[in-house]
């Protein structure tokens, strides 16, 4: 059953890494480039042009990935793991729209709020509203009406608060690569991080399942997730076609995600982290996202209560650029503070199972 991880990570991989330049042929050829804002960095200005909806590539990707590793192994999709492939897809396809305004009707901020908004709202609620059908011979359905941490905790919180807090979590994390997407390679390799940690949390709750109490050491402990297996081979999917894309992303860039991507891997890292049982987690999983928001949040904040600000220029990544780092030097050492936010996140979810014993 391990194969289906293997197979869905290294198909995703080449996929990127083949499809990508052919992507980056098609949307140049087109004229779909990048607009670059006046008032970012002045060093952004060589990247007006570049190809952008590079979502695109990574989304077909680990769509393709996933059901290849399926037809190879002969295990068929779960509820879960499509669940969570449709809302990158929905989230993408919003994100598409918003980068298609921009690019060909030359309208600077896409998408108006609004309907931008309810785009993704509707993607949002039919994830939250599916998720709590198809239930297992044990009574677990994709998602769960508790919130939770390393695993379900607390009260039940009920279908409509539920769907409150998914769409919450959906666009808390969309907006937060999208933020984060401002640097070369910078929202793509966090998220390769992050989909590496869903990856092990997925193996790793498949092999302490309550399914399996009987042969567990420790059935205390065990995980009552409808198919962590599946939601590993998504996060394996996606490291790959991530990592493949990483490679034209990369400073100096030859393709952006544009909002096609960003809103895709925000909405999916929320999916994963709805279906596992690991919603709170998240927040320190995806750490460099929340730190890179909240830069936004105090910086807005301020300006309107004190009209001073806190940092140069938000999102975080300008403020230190703005302070003569290169941008290489940002995107390796964000990656850096990425890489502890998943070392710690992975170590308290170890922690929260070891102490069960």
């Amino acid at each position: 059953m391990m194969k289906q991880i293997l197979f869905a990570g290294v198909i995703g991989l080449f996929l990127t890494l083949v499809g990508t330049p052919l992507l980056i042929k098609l949307l140049a050829r087109k004229g779909y480039g990048q607009y670059i804002r006046d008032d970012g960095p002045r060093e952004h200005a060589s990247k007006r042009g570049t190809p952008t909806m590079g979502g695109i590539a990574f989304i077909l990707a680990t769509v393709a990935a996933y059901f290849l590793s399926k037809v190879i192994t002969g295990y068929p999709p779960t509820y879960s793991g499509l669940l969570v492939l449709g809302l990158m897809v929905g989230m993408g396809l919003v994100g598409f729209l918003d980068d298609y305004i921009k690019i060909v009707k030359r309208r600077s901020l896409g998408l108006r709020a609004k309907a931008k908004m309810a785009g993704q709202l509707i993607v949002g609620i039919a994830f939250a509203v599916l998720s709590l059908q198809f239930a297992d011979n044990r009574g677990n359905t994709p998602a769960s009406t508790k919130l939770s941490f390393i695993t379900d905790f607390g009260w039940t919180i009920g279908p409509v608060l539920f769907v409150v807090w998914a769409l919450f979590m959906i666009l808390a994390m969309s907006n937060g690569v999208n933020l984060t997407d401002g640097l070369d390679g910078l929202a793509t390799g966090a998220s390769v991080l992050v989909f590496g940690a869903y990856t092990f949390i997925g193996v790793w709750q498949f092999q302490e399942s309550c399914a399996n109490a009987g042969t567990l050491t420790n059935p205390g402990a065990c995980y009552e997730v409808r198919d962590p297996l599946d939601l590993a081979v998504v996060a394996s999917a996606l490291m790959g076609a991530c990592l493949g894309f990483l490679w034209w992303n990369t400073s100096p860039a030859k393709i952006f995600m544009g909002d096609t991507g960003s809103l895709a891997l925000g909405g999916v890292l929320a999916g994963l982290a709805i279906c596992s049982r690991t919603e709170l987690l998240l927040a320190i999983l995806g750490g460099l996202f929340v730190l890179i928001t909240m830069s936004v949040v105090i910086q807005v904040g301020s300006f309107r209560l004190t009209g001073k600000r806190v940092f140069r220029m938000a999102p975080l990544q300008h403020h230190f650029e703005l302070k003569g780092w290169s941008e290489v030097l940002v995107v390796v050492r964000f990656w850096i503070i990425q890489g502890i936010c998943v070392i710690v996140g992975l170590g308290l979810f170890y922690a929260g199972w070891a102490a069960e014993k």
